[in-house]
């Protein structure tokens, strides 16, 4: 029997220059998911858009910050986002994409953030 099921899309958020997110598309893309690319540098989610996923993924919000790199050293966040509410963390990563991990990855329900292929298995292999 052939099954008629649309091939799974996904939304990702990734920066080209990056390793991990090449390697993260690379993944997707063999298991056969149709992938929709954002630079996340470029066009980094809206507030409203980072706060639901970040909802979704069930991480807390500071597992979303891009703690290697430069912006987030540069800004001292380290010892910053313990003193900050919730708000101002989503506030802080909706204004800058360099402060996100990445790359993220997302059917509209559910959300990745990072790259283990053990993980894109689990998810997005289905």
């Amino acid at each position: 029997m052939i099954s008629l099921t649309a091939p799974k899309k996904v939304l990702i958020y990734h920066y080209p220059k990056c390793g991990t997110c090449r390697n993260a598309l690379k993944s997707l893309q063999q298991k056969g998911v149709e992938v929709e690319k954002i630079d996340l540098f470029e066009t980094p989610p809206e507030r409203e858009q980072l706060k639901k996923m970040i909802e979704q993924s069930g991480l807390e919000i500071k597992k979303w910050f891009n703690t290697s790199g430069e912006v987030y050293k540069e800004q001292g966040l380290k010892d910053k986002l313990s003193q900050m509410t919730d708000e101002q963390k989503i506030d802080l990563l909706a204004s800058n994409g360099r402060l996100i991990k990445r790359p993220i990855a997302t059917d509209g329900t559910h959300v990745t953030v990072g790259y283990k292929e053990e993980q894109y298995e689990q998810e997005w292999g289905k």
